[in-house]
């Protein structure tokens, strides 16, 4: 078995403890991985000046894969997201997410299987804003009205959607390449062109073009934004791999986690040409920091996804073997999921259910 070097990124509030122990599901599943510890958020502003040091974003160029666990952004400090700096100064164009049932997880469905691929780099989250009253929003105003392109009024704040073809063909390739090597059926664009003709009608204009390289392999069809979301909500099971513009995937993917039980057992990558990173999607919870009530579930699956990068299968297959071990059989559950289930049984704590966990694993052939 090979070694892997990865880095890990606890972050803070709870990522210190869902970290601590995905390290122990990740050492007993059998994968021969050793950590270089980096730091980020909130806790790392105060001490370092910035929640992402120089020293993490080279940890992670060198070791290629890195996973992390929630990280704060300091509010009202003028620092800008973790996520959102990780994915733009590491080029990692690929948000996947994964979404699935578990049995026992309370979820609204139990027949759900489908994955969300969002684009990372563009859309309303470019971060091209104008700022209500400066004077470049008035100039784009006076260009927009003289170009006769609409009227925005005067006391507006304005932000860019940018969609390239350059991201749209990376992003739909991406989702194509992924439903052929895992056996997915269809891919389906999810959009707004009936309204922004474009930039959400060049996404599905290219979609469509990418489309027809896969065909005889991978079927394809689109769905405006807000009937994706009726149909998600009444029937799942007719999505196979999902592909949004930037905004509309962040939306739809907490949207899916919602149907399977919540953001405490949603995995999640960013992944680019050159560098992945695995994470937990939920936040840093601080209100429950270090009283080892968090579930480490989200973060122990994203290790999963990890070791599925790293060519680890059988180790990725345990894990997610054993989680589907513990909720089936409801004894050692965190509170978050007695909660979704309406269950009185009492919680167990972070600790407790990791060690149920490996326990689990330990059985298992």
């Amino acid at each position: 078995m090979s070694r892997h070097v990865v880095t890990l990124i606890p972050g803070d509030g709870i990522g210190l403890e869902t970290s601590a122990a995905m390290q122990r599901v990740v050492a007993a599943s059998g994968a021969d991985i050793e950590w270089e510890l980096a730091k980020a958020g909130a806790a790392c502003a105060e001490e370092c000046g910035t929640p992402l040091p120089d020293a993490t974003i080279e940890a992670v160029k060198r070791n290629k894969v890195a996973i992390k666990g929630p990280c704060t952004t300091p509010v009202g400090t003028g620092f800008r997201s973790v996520n959102v700096a990780l994915r733009k100064t590491l080029d990692l164009y690929v948000c996947l997410r994964p979404v699935f049932s578990i049995e026992g997880a309370g979820g609204r469905y139990n027949d759900v299987d489908l994955v969300i691929v969002r684009e990372n780099s563009e859309d309303l989250y470019a971060g091209v804003e104008f700022e209500e009253g400066s004077q470049a929003a008035s100039d784009l105003i006076a260009f927009c009205k003289e170009q006769d392109a609409g009227v925005i009024r005067s006391d507006s704040g304005i932000s860019i959607k940018p969609i390239s073809i350059t991201a749209t063909r990376n992003i739909v390739r991406y989702a194509f390449d992924y439903a052929v090597k895992h056996g997915r059926k269809k891919v389906t664009a999810v959009h707004k062109a009936n309204i922004m003709k474009y930039s959400d009608g060049l996404f599905l204009r290219e979609a469509r073009e990418v489309a027809k390289e896969y065909e005889g392999r991978v079927a394809f069809d689109d769905k405006i934004v807000d009937a994706f979301c009726m149909n998600m909500v009444i029937d799942p099971s007719q999505f196979d791999v999902v592909v949004f513009p930037n905004l509309y995937g962040d939306i739809a993917s907490d949207l899916a986690a919602g149907l399977v039980g919540g953001l405490g057992i949603a995995p999640g990558a960013n992944i680019g040409e050159e560098y992945a990173v695995f994470e937990a999607v939920h936040g840093s919870a601080p209100d429950i920091a270090g009283q080892d009530k968090a579930n480490p579930t989200a973060e122990i699956l994203s290790a999963a996804m990890m070791l599925d990068h790293l060519g680890e299968l059988e180790a990725a297959r345990r894990i997610r073997e054993a989680v589907r071990v513990v909720y089936a059989e409801g004894q050692s559950l965190t509170a978050d999921i007695r909660w979704a289930t309406k269950s009185d049984a009492p919680a167990v704590g972070c600790t407790e259910f990791t060690d149920a966990l490996i326990e689990a694993m330990g059985k298992l052939a």
